[in-house]
């Protein structure tokens, strides 16, 4: 994955490609030409309209080999109640190579380290989202034969207007080990005390882990932060080959992210290009849903993209994190309702997902 601009005048030239609502094959001198009341190729059209609820739409099917490098959506992000969960109940899809099981299942927001069904700004090297909901990925999705993504409504509503755009790239071929990327969401609404929270597990064959999306909902008091990240590669089983001191430090923070302010601790949110802490539910300027509320657990989202410092493995992977907490009697073991989305390259093929979860136990408690 190439994150340094300094590579660029070094790349092996392809033919630069786009697919949006406009030109929906990506196909050469095609784009814009759809009419509007302001003439031919006058912004006729440019997103998706009315996506009905149960509706599967492929946004782009390319034949390869290829590589995607930049993928932007933003959509509608309705304020009613029916509405406050759209970034949780629209699924996005990606398969390679004619693959009949996606490589990438995970609800649209979580992909954008996004989770809740909301929104919040983040500003990392492989996921950008911009105000106001421009949701952008830079991750590079290698393909050989073909690539396909795909969205799914199953929001209760029609999605009015859905905005896009893919771009890629086509070559005459790809490197030979090259590996394909995967995503996957997870949750736990009330983890097991005890029990580590699998973030990744099943994955066999070679890869590269890239990168951690954890979105927490603390249903319990005190600090919630001690649990520790854990990397299980190539036949590890009692203990992991990598393991961290804790939440916040695998995402760069410490000290429960606090600082003092007028007498009260104060959480201080961030994002970095590779580690962050971008949305913190009490925090009312980030809200932009009037459904997160005080009667709602905090809600906290982290990120840390493994792209500087990658974690290899040859043979199979397991990711998980604890959930222990502690207070003023000492450490504890906690349970909260955690979610997640692992991100990772890997030769294929890769194994079933996990069955995603229906859409009512992917919303917030």
């Amino acid at each position: 994955m190439f994150t340094d601009t300094t590579y660029l005048p070094y790349l092996k030239h392809g033919k630069s490609r786009a697919i949006n609502a406009e030109n929906r094959t990506g196909e050469k001198g095609k784009g814009g030409m759809a009419s509007s009341v302001l003439g031919k190729s006058r912004k006729g059209s440019p997103c998706l309209n009315d996506i009905a609820p149960g509706a599967r739409v492929t946004l782009g099917e390319i034949e390869g080999p290829g590589v995607i490098r930049h993928i932007w959506i933003t959509t509608d992000q309705k304020t009613s109640e029916k509405d406050c969960f759209l970034f949780r109940d629209i699924v996005l899809r990606m398969y390679w190579d004619g693959e009949e099981m996606p490589s990438v299942e995970v609800p649209l927001g979580d992909f954008f380290c996004c989770g809740f069904g909301t929104q919040c700004f983040v500003s990392s090297a492989p996921i950008v989202v911009a105000p106001s909901r421009g949701l952008n990925s830079y991750f590079e999705m290698p393909f050989r034969k073909s690539a396909r993504i795909e969205i799914e409504n199953q929001h209760v509503n029609p999605i009015p207007a859905f905005f896009y755009q893919i771009d890629y790239c086509l070559y005459e071929e790809l490197p030979e080990k090259t590996e394909y990327f995967h995503a996957q969401w997870r949750r736990e609404a009330i983890t097991e005390k005890g029990r580590d929270y699998v973030i990744l597990d099943g994955v066999k064959g070679s890869g590269t882990y890239v990168g951690t999306y954890l979105g927490l909902q603390t249903l319990e008091r005190y600090w919630w932060g001690e649990g520790e990240v854990k990397f299980y590669i190539d036949g590890d089983t009692e203990y992991p080959t990598i393991c961290g001191t804790g939440m916040e430090d695998y995402v760069g923070g410490s000290w429960s992210f606090a600082k003092q302010e007028n007498g009260k601790m104060v959480e201080q949110t961030y994002s970095t290009p590779y580690l962050g802490y971008p949305y913190y539910s009490r925090h009312d300027e980030l809200i932009t849903n009037p459904y997160h509320n005080d009667d709602c657990p905090p809600m906290r989202s982290f990120y840390r993209f493994h792209i500087p410092d990658p974690i290899f493995f040859e043979e199979d992977l397991r990711v998980t994190v604890q959930q222990i907490g502690v207070s003023y009697k000492g450490l504890f073991e906690r349970q909260d309702d955690v979610s997640s989305v692992a991100y990772w390259y890997q030769t294929e093929p890769h194994a079933p997902f996990p069955k995603l979860l229906p859409k009512e136990a992917r919303w917030p408690r």
